[in-house]
């Protein structure tokens, strides 16, 4: 099974950006622990972070021959990008949302996700154990749609 995991905006800043919320690990460590739990579940996985909405969308597009489910942390994107929305419905793979954080803890735009309707899933809250359970759970539905 071939997995896109994208990351949105200020991703990049993980360990940096707001540690009390969004803790110490950098996405250079992220990315290892999703590699290797990609790898120990027999997932392909490709990782993509930008901070602008339509190389998100471009990401999708481009990789949707390949990919046969989508991991996506839109960031604030979340709250606010119909397109991106859209996109995912377009390529119509299994989807799963994830936020290192808990968004519906958080402030009141943070619990409305544009991008929920065309996912299986929102994980939260969990930091990197939000996208690691996203494989998980990718994986021991292989096969299965929405």
């Amino acid at each position: 099974m071939n997995v896109l995991v994208l990351h949105g905006p200020n991703l990049n800043l993980l360990g940096e950006r707001q540690p009390e919320i969004y803790g110490r690990l950098t996405l250079a460590e992220l990315d290892e622990r999703i590699r290797e739990k990609a790898r120990s579940l027999g997932l392909e996985v490709r990782i993509f972070q930008s901070n602008h909405e339509g190389a998100l969308i471009d990401r999708i597009h481009e990789e949707r021959r390949w990919m046969d489910a989508l991991v996506i942390n839109a960031g604030a994107y979340t709250h606010t990008s119909w397109a991106i929305r859209d996109a995912i419905a377009a390529v119509a793979v299994r989807a799963i949302e994830v936020h290192l954080s808990d968004i519906h803890a958080r402030e009141a735009w943070r619990r409305e996700s544009r991008i929920a309707d065309v996912c299986e899933a929102q994980i939260v809250g969990k930091g990197a154990g939000s996208y690691l359970e996203a494989l998980e759970r990718l994986a021991a539905g292989f096969g299965n749609s929405l």
